[in-house]
């Protein structure tokens, strides 16, 4: 996702980030940022085992 961005653009990007929700802001963006990250990579290991699970009912043994 981000190997296509070179320094420019995220530095833009990051000027941008600045101007619309302030520096005192931006500790508390990216800290929600880093929990909303953890819980989706939570959700999608929780789906895979689920998943793993439910084929392994339905596999039949030989």
């Amino acid at each position: 996702m981000f190997g296509r961005l070179g320094g420019g653009e995220l530095l833009v990007i990051l000027l941008i980030v600045l101007l619309l929700f302030g520096a005192r802001k931006l500790p508390q963006l990216a800290r929600s940022l880093g929990a909303s990250a953890k819980e989706f990579r939570k959700g999608i290991e929780q789906g895979a085992q689920e998943a793993d699970l439910t084929d392994s009912e339905h596999t039949p043994d030989s």
